[in-house]
């Protein structure tokens, strides 16, 4: 399980190792590595989800490791409460940043080894303080720095527990 603490409370994930190992592997690396504290919850849409774990308060990227292969023909879906993966327009450039569901998604979800149909890998769900995800998508927000939907207050990520 990994924590995430912020000054709403904290998230407590779960990660599908079973299966999106690959994806599951890589944000563990990112969680023991420290690289997540310090990052913001940067993007905020109701009715939609919460991104995180990429940028800091000032949204500056964080360098990461080589991007992964999408998991997301695994069959998990994108319900409220899982934990997916962020990437571009590139199926397989997902890295270090993650979204929490706040609905369910299904056109997020994989429907085809395409362009259109890679859908975004679920790797984990919360497990606890859904609660807090639901408060940090509820915050006003504004577009900073070529940026939309950012928090008017940032929301960082302020510490990072790894439990066995």
């Amino acid at each position: 399980m990994i924590k995430f603490h912020t000054r709403f409370g904290t998230v407590s994930i779960e990660l599908d190792h079973k299966n999106a190992p690959a994806t599951a592997a890589n944000f563990l690396r990112y969680a023991q590595e420290g690289f997540f504290e310090g990052t913001t919850f940067h993007r905020v849409i109701p009715g939609f989800m919460i991104q995180g774990g990429g940028l800091d308060a000032d949204l500056r990227p964080k360098e990461t490791h080589a991007p992964i292969e999408n998991e997301a023909d695994n069959g998990l879906k994108n319900l409220r409460g899982t934990l997916s993966m962020a990437r571009t327009s590139d199926p397989h450039s997902a890295t270090a940043q993650f979204f929490i569901n706040v609905v369910d998604n299904g056109f997020l979800d994989h429907t085809g080894k395409n362009a259109r149909g890679w859908g975004y890998c679920v790797f984990g769900r919360v497990v606890e303080g859904m609660d807090v995800a639901d408060a940090i998508v509820a915050v006003p927000t504004t577009s900073r720095y070529g940026h939309g939907d950012v928090p008017v207050e940032p929301i960082v990520i302020e510490k990072v527990e790894v439990v066995e």
